[in-house]
């Protein structure tokens, strides 16, 4: 618990103090966005603010991680640094679009192949490494099955789990990035379910099967530094969100949004909880489910379903404020959080 509670801090701290640097230099250097010129109207005011602020809170998040194990004399183990790796690659690859679309002064940066490349090649180094580095118990950080509340049914085979891997990767990497379209709406969405993850992680820690056989216990490679991982991005994703809520002082561009979706997807395979994330970030997936909706039925009708995608646009194009569309589906991600979190649990429920 104290290795959680230090990382989180540390994070929360730099996160906190190092934004407002961040806003200062971005600004002074013209890191500005650029905003799409076919969005709502209302977002035209926000051309300038400042973006890129992803790598103030991937930069936290890692210096508390390994204040937490510096200050508890730990080494991280592989799954916690196979995670910030995939967090980092990703950030790396949301960076490079950022730094375009900054150069070039568009709002498109990377091209969609080369994006996307960059996911893949990232996704694949990931997937590849997870199952191998076994532990004194012959326990890797994922094996070749699908997982729910645990891993369940027989080995699909490397290559079709290195499939499943990549899909979610660059599934829920779009999907964050998909969200984070009004100010403030995937730092909160993302929060809830870093929260569910500590949660998760400390329960798996109680409940490991290397601690004590149980009929529910689990074979989790290392459930704490995975809980530290989560608590480490959600207290820098908090000391961001101070100056990232409506209205915003600093974006967190490409650079936040996929190093937060590759941390949720890497969290869920080594926590055995892979279809659990599609509920416990529930709100992402219904976000990437309206653009799927309306580009499908504009191809084949030639109409639109929403007034415009992602959903929260249709929302402000509606006439709902943007404050109240942010705080709205806050709620709706603390719902789906809820509803993973309690299937989570479900199974330790006494029965009757």
């Amino acid at each position: 618990m104290r290795d959680i509670l230090i990382a989180a801090g540390v994070a929360l701290l730099l996160s906190m103090l190092g934004t407002p640097l961040a806003i200062r230099l971005f600004s002074r250097r013209g890191y500005g966005q650029n905003i799409r010129e076919e969005g709502p109207s209302g977002h035209h005011e926000k051309r300038g603010t400042p973006t890129m602020g992803g790598t103030v809170f991937v930069i936290a998040a890692l210096i508390g991680f390994a204040c937490a194990h510096l200050a508890t004399f730990t080494p991280p183990t592989a799954s916690a640094v196979l995670v910030l790796f995939l967090m980092t690659g990703l950030a790396t690859v949301g960076f490079l679009d950022d730094f375009i679309k900054i150069y070039k002064q568009r709002s498109l940066g990377l091209r969609s192949g080369a994006k996307a490349l960059g996911q893949l090649i990232v996704g694949a180094v990931f997937a590849v490494l997870v199952v191998r580095f076994p532990n004194a118990y012959s326990i890797t950080p994922a094996e070749t099955r699908v997982s729910f509340l645990r891993d369940f049914g027989p080995s699909i085979g490397i290559v079709i789990f290195t499939i499943w891997v990549l899909i979610m990767i660059v599934g829920f990497s779009n999907a964050v990035n998909l969200t984070d379209g009004l100010d403030g709406l995937a730092s909160g969405a993302t929060g809830v379910v870093l929260a569910a993850y500590v949660l998760i992680g400390n329960w798996q820690l109680r409940n490991s099967c290397l601690n004590q056989l149980g009929p529910n216990c689990y074979w989790v490679r290392d459930p704490l530094d995975l809980a530290v991982v989560a608590a480490a991005v959600l207290g820098a994703l908090v000391g961001f969100l101070w100056w990232n809520a409506p209205p915003a002082k600093i974006f967190m561009g490409d650079t936040g949004s996929l190093a937060l979706g590759g941390v949720l997807a890497g969290l869920a395979i080594t926590t055995r909880t892979q279809i659990l994330l599609f509920i416990l970030a529930g709100l992402c997936c219904i976000i990437t489910a309206s653009v799927i909706i309306q580009v499908g039925f504009f191809k084949m009708t030639g109409k639109r379903v929403f007034r415009m995608a992602p959903l929260q646009h249709h929302f402000e194009l509606a006439g709902w404020a943007e404050t109240t569309i942010v705080v709205r589906f806050w709620l709706i991600a603390v719902l789906c959080a809820a509803a993973g979190l309690g299937l989570f649990y479900v199974e330790w429920m006494p029965k009757a």
